[in-house]
């Protein structure tokens, strides 16, 4: 019984962090992380820093993701539109 609860433990673990992770290897494919990280500043804000700021602000995600389309206030993306979504859901639940 003890391993049956360990194995369904394990398989929550994976199943949350899978899209997680996903979305960091898409942060890395579309160019992101030459500009940003986790928690240090680099060229851009840190991942945790943009997290905080747009913590609770409706329509936050949009706003994130027509800012990486314009170009005008952030380079251009590679990513797709798809893609940019995931990269700022991911970035926004930090």
């Amino acid at each position: 019984m003890k391993s049956m609860f360990v194995a369904v433990l394990v398989v929550a673990g994976l199943t949350v962090a899978g899209p997680a992770m996903a979305s960091e290897d898409l942060s890395k494919s579309a160019g992101c992380v030459k500009c940003h990280a986790n928690a240090d500043k680099k060229m851009g804000p840190s991942w945790k820093d943009i997290a905080a700021k747009y913590k609770g602000k409706a329509g936050s995600e949009a706003a994130l993701v027509a800012k990486l389309k314009g170009g005008k206030e952030h380079p251009p993306s590679k990513a797709s539109e798809g893609d940019m979504n995931k990269i700022v859901k991911w970035a926004l639940a930090m």
